[in-house]
């Protein structure tokens, strides 16, 4: 079993997910999108963005441009984080 930070948001009529990740997912396209496409299983059927934090605390999103957009005009911390606990797909 795998743990990870997420949130499933519904903004405007969208519903959508927010993962927490490392700094090496989303400073790497290819990564990135391997992440999402394996994320894909979890959050079926809604758009993913990848959120990590550099180190300065500042967030760094990846994903949709518009929900990006959204959640650069808020607080990390009103994102409504909970730990989610899925198995990997072998």
């Amino acid at each position: 079993m795998m743990t990870m930070q997420a949130a499933v948001v519904v903004e405007q009529g969208v519903t959508f997910a927010v993962v927490a990740v490392r700094p090496e997912v989303t400073n790497y396209t290819y990564r990135a999108v391997r992440m999402r496409q394996e994320l894909q299983k979890v959050f079926k059927n809604m758009p993913i963005i990848l959120m990590s934090m550099d180190s300065n605390g500042r967030p760094h999103y990846y994903g949709r441009r518009d929900i990006v957009n959204f959640l650069k005009s808020i607080k990390v911390s009103q994102i409504p984080w909970r730990q989610f606990t899925f198995m990997p797909v072998m």
